[in-house]
């Protein structure tokens, strides 16, 4: 093989690769679409059978008399509300019950669990730091 028909061969296989993605190149599972879920498996004999617990149920609110549009203009200001910090958080959620019982001499350093604080991660969906902290 020569230099120029190598050149040639891997610019096409190299254009190959960026192509679209369709269907056709796919596995035969893969159906190119908007991302809807199935709503059923297919049998062995080739037959569709609806699951029950697949098909989506949507639950809209009643929005009679709401006055707020669904669409937000992508020009429209940016919000004037500052991030929330975790010591703004504390004053907010935890400072007023941490301070009543301490006014009323009922604070326990020992049970803190009631006013949020948790001192273990163990049993958790997402645990903190330091177990999940990317290295």
């Amino acid at each position: 093989m020569g230099l120029l028909s190598g050149a040639v061969r891997a610019l096409m296989r190299g254009a190959d690769r960026m192509s679209k993605w369709t269907s056709k190149r796919g596995p035969r599972t893969f159906c190119k679409s908007r991302g809807a879920k199935g709503t059923g498996v297919r049998a062995l004999d080739g037959t569709f059978v609806q699951v029950k617990e697949m098909v989506p149920e949507l639950v809209v609110p009643e929005l009679a008399g709401f006055r707020l549009k669904p669409y937000v203009n992508y020009r429209a200001p940016a919000g004037t509300d500052t991030p929330l910090t975790a010591r703004q958080l504390f004053q907010e959620a935890a400072a007023p019950a941490v301070a009543k019982d301490f006014e009323n001499g009922t604070f326990d350093p020992e049970h803190l669990e009631k006013y949020g604080f948790e001192p273990t991660q163990e049993g958790k969906l997402f645990q903190l730091y330091p177990k999940n902290f990317p290295r």
